[in-house]
Formats: C-alpha cells, structure tokens, sequence
C-alpha cells in the first residue's frame, strides 16, 4: 500500500508540475503510476486528497531546505532570517510556483491552515521566543510575530509565483522581507 502511494504521488507530483491542478488527468496519471482509479480514491478518496499529498511532501520538503540554509547562516537571528529568505527564494522553482504557490491556494485553501505550515509555524514561533529571552527581539506576542513572520515570506513567495518576471521580484521582496522582519529587533 505504501509503495502505491508512492507512486501516485509521484506520477502526480509531475503530471501537477507540469499541467497543473485543473488539466491534470487522473487517468493519464494512475496508468503512468501503474495503478487503477480505485487506488487512486483508496489512498486519497480523490483528486484533491491527492494534490493535498503532493503539496504536503513538497512543502515539507521547503522547511527541510529553508531550515538547511537557515543552519549555514549560524544561529538566532541570522538563522531565522535565512530560513525566511531561502522560503521566498524558492518561488523560483517552476515546481513550488505551480502546485504550493499558485494551485495550492486555490485548491486547498487559506495556506496558514495546511499542516505542513502549520509545523512550520510552530518552529518560528519558537525561535521568536528564543529571540526575545535573549533580548534581541521586541517583546511581542511570538504567535502573532511568527504568523505575521511566516504570512509575509509566504505572500512574498507567491509574488514571485505569479510574476511574469520572478527573478526581478526576488530582490525585492527579499529586501523589503528583511525590513519588515527587522523591525522586531529591539535594538
């Protein structure tokens, strides 16, 4: 059952990347998983269950190379900054921009409510808190910071998302994320 899984998510991963939400053909994707419609609807109950599975292994696969980047850059603030970065910058991946950023939304739903965001969350959250104990942030309240945190590299990503020129927009919305970011600081 695990590997069938697998494979739809697979075959959907790239027939979603590559065709979108709307176009996908949910028979052309389980003959090219090797599988039958009633695995599709066992494993996923439907299509939209099976776009969830995809946009939750990507996504979670974001927060593992947003927190890798987020690791290089050392600890604390410069951690979460990173971290922050390294999520809009991967607006640039044609992958990201079609299933999390531009058909995740409209097929899923308020993005804050997934759950792969909502670990994501909580890790900021913590850090945040981290921060202030140590002094170097503001004394906000962490949930609010980390949603409006989190809320800002999200919006900046799908910016870039849905420009017809991405890699124009990346500096910008990474610079005006920074700003926005910075004044937390307590300094």
């Amino acid at each position: 059952m695990a590997e069938n899984r697998g494979k739809l998510i697979a075959a959907a991963r790239k027939a979603f990347a590559d065709k979108g939400y709307a176009d996908a053909s949910m028979d052309a994707l389980t003959a090219e998983a090797g599988l039958t419609r009633g695995a599709l609807y066992h494993n996923f109950g439907d299509k939209r269950g099976l776009f969830a599975a995809v946009v939750d292994q990507i996504d979670t696969e974001m927060a593992g190379r947003a927190k890798r980047h987020a690791a290089a850059a050392g600890e604390g603030w410069d951690a979460l900054l990173a971290e922050g970065a390294a999520y809009i910058e991967m607006a640039l991946d044609p992958e990201v921009q079609r299933i999390v950023l531009l058909d995740g939304p409209a097929v899923l739903g308020d993005p804050s409510q997934w759950p792969s965001q909502n670990s994501c969350l909580q890790v900021t959250r913590e850090a945040i808190e981290a921060l202030m104990g140590q002094g170097v942030l503001k004394p906000v309240d962490a949930e609010a910071a980390a949603r409006l945190i989190s809320g800002a590299a999200l919006n900046a990503a799908m910016w870039i998302a849905a420009s017809a020129e991405p890699e124009s927009v990346l500096p910008k919305a990474q610079e005006a994320f920074r700003a926005l970011v910075e004044g937390l600081l307590a300094r």
